[in-house]
């Protein structure tokens, strides 16, 4: 009988040693745990934001990388390939065509929004020419062109039209100076967006 009770005692405590002896449940558990991880001093040695923002950049880098360079037959030293051969082609086309400009996405109006007249361009013209200001005098000679075939009523008047259309209304009016007229508009499109510069033969 003392035996059996003996033996009792032992798988009791042994039963107790394998249970743990916490009773908090674990949700509770959990909630306190992630308290005690939140205070300060557990974070007093953590990266700032700008850090955390580079290494996120980094590790962007180092994927987008890994994953070039697996698909890229040779890996590393075939990607590394890859882009040289880029940069000497894009080297190569901006050597050989310089600098892009950016043209005028549409050509501007021919006339500004004052209203003028022939003879009042015509004069503009000639004191840009007597100043030798010819990019100036080209443009105002041909809009003193353009004014005085309005004002002949070869050409309707029209608010926003360019030197190009003006050229081609009253080359339909006129085709026997439809070469110069259209002459005349180049010239005045290169002075004024080709950056060309006027001459006094222009």
């Amino acid at each position: 009988m003392a035996a059996q009770a003996g033996d009792r005692s032992v798988l009791s405590s042994a039963r107790s040693g394998d249970e743990p002896p916490v009773t908090v449940p674990r949700d509770p558990a959990r909630e306190a745990a992630r308290r005690e991880l939140s205070k300060r001093m557990y974070h007093e040695n953590d990266p700032g934001w700008f850090q955390r923002a580079l290494n996120t950049f980094w590790d962007w880098i180092d994927d987008l990388f890994s994953s070039a360079a697996s698909a890229t037959p040779g890996g590393t030293l075939g990607l590394v390939v890859v882009i040289v051969a880029v940069l000497a082609v894009i080297g190569a086309l901006w050597w050989r065509l310089g600098t892009p400009r950016r043209g005028p996405v549409s050509a501007p109006a021919l006339f500004d929004d004052r209203p003028r007249s022939a003879a009042d361009h015509r004069a503009a013209a000639e004191a840009h020419a007597a100043q030798g200001h010819w990019n100036q005098a080209v443009q105002e000679r041909m809009r003193a062109v353009v004014r005085a075939l309005e004002e002949r009523a070869l050409l309707d008047v029209r608010p926003g039209r360019t030197a190009d259309e003006a050229a081609t209304e009253a080359g339909r009016a006129l085709p026997d100076h439809g070469d110069r007229l259209r002459a005349a508009a180049r010239d005045f499109d290169d002075v004024t967006y080709g950056g060309r510069p006027g001459t006094e033969q222009s």
